[in-house]
């Protein structure tokens, strides 16, 4: 077994130093399904990376920083240098898994520590030198000239948290969401949302921005909402575990499937 990982590592590194769609054999576009990872931190992923989230799957692939295809591994996300297990990966092993005529292209683009403020165009986010939004579409563009767009994955809110921005927080995230189904084309796409983490108490503000996901993602079909009830958290207690996101990628995979097999 051992040996086994240690080849697969050995082929994933070969491959990340060749870069380029070249590495890769993409499948036809209706046979390459996209997710898009949007949203901070949490979506970014800050679990500690083990052995295992750094085996290859043929079968799926993610989008990298100079916007080749590579195979997945974690982290999925480059915003910052803590990047780490996130929901992409397990997600899109459950998409895989659920059929076995597609293969799976991540679209990466959270950046952590960002509010929703930041996720409209041309607005700048300084903590990772980057347009969330612009860079989002621009990403989102460049996969769907290879695959077909089939959910958004979504996990944000945390920086809305408090009094200065939580009230606000329900507008901007219904702007957001039409704004990119439209830019995009993807009025019909799947929208999935997480919720904020639950260890500790919530303060009115923290319920504000719950609420008003639950809100804009009612009125915003086909949408659900993942819950993150019982889901843990690293020490810093800011960011699920890996074990957690893990958990929590089989929860967005199942409101997924809720909305696609109605």
């Amino acid at each position: 077994m051992k040996i086994r990982m240690f080849l697969l590592l050995c082929a994933t590194a070969f491959a990340g130093m060749l870069g380029g769609a070249e590495a890769v054999k993409l499948p036809p576009k209706e046979k390459f399904y996209l997710v898009l990872l949007a949203g901070q931190s949490n979506m970014a992923g800050r679990g500690f990376v083990e052995d295992a989230d750094k085996v290859p799957n043929p079968r799926i692939l993610m989008l990298n920083r100079d916007l080749e295809w590579v195979p997945a591994v974690d982290p999925v996300h480059y915003d910052k240098k803590t990047a780490g297990v996130g929901p992409g990966k397990r997600f899109a092993e459950l998409l895989a898994e659920s059929d076995p005529t597609i293969t799976v292209g991540l679209i990466p683009t959270a950046c952590g520590g960002s509010s929703i403020a930041v996720w409209k165009p041309g607005a700048y986010f300084k903590s990772t030198k980057s347009h969330p939004y612009d860079d989002c579409l621009k990403r989102a563009r460049r996969a769907m000239q290879d695959g077909t767009l089939k959910v958004i994955l979504w996990h944000q809110g945390e920086s809305d948290c408090n009094k200065k921005k939580a009230d606000a927080y329900e507008q901007a995230f219904d702007e957001f969401v039409k704004r990119l189904r439209a830019d995009l084309g993807a009025a019909d796409v799947p929208f999935v949302a997480g919720q904020l983490s639950q260890w500790s108490k919530w303060n009115k503000f923290r319920k504000t921005v719950d609420a008003a996901t639950r809100k804009v993602v009612a009125e915003n079909q086909p949408a659900a909402f993942a819950t993150s009830e019982e889901l843990t958290s690293n020490p810093d207690k800011v960011h699920f575990d890996r074990k957690s996101q893990h958990t929590f990628a089989e929860r967005y995979f199942k409101a997924y499937q809720s909305l696609v097999q109605k």
